[in-house]
């Protein structure tokens, strides 16, 4: 197993574009007082794009998908399903 890259964070600063044109695929830790602070990779040239329509026509969509079915009103702050909810008795 390899050692990982470790640099003082005033080093980072001083030299960081010439570090992140220079990144390795591992990255670079970034030390502070001896402990490590942050890590700093390259971006995947593969992200998400894998992703995307990967499950197109495996997926169905039932109703509406832009409504909870649920009417709402606003002013009153009261959803509504059809008729009125019953009102609780309050107990003294």
């Amino acid at each position: 197993m390899f050692k990982e890259k470790t640099i003082p964070a005033t080093e980072f600063k001083a030299k960081c574009l010439g570090i992140l044109e220079n990144l390795e695929p591992a990255g670079i830790i970034i030390t502070k007082h001896g402990r490590p602070i942050a890590k700093v990779l390259p971006i995947s040239p593969h992200g998400n794009e894998r992703f995307i329509g990967s499950m197109k026509g495996k997926i169905r969509v039932l109703g509406d998908i832009f409504t909870t079915g649920i009417d709402w009103d606003a002013e009153s702050r009261h959803s509504h399903r059809g008729r009125p909810a019953k009102r609780r008795a309050k107990h003294r």
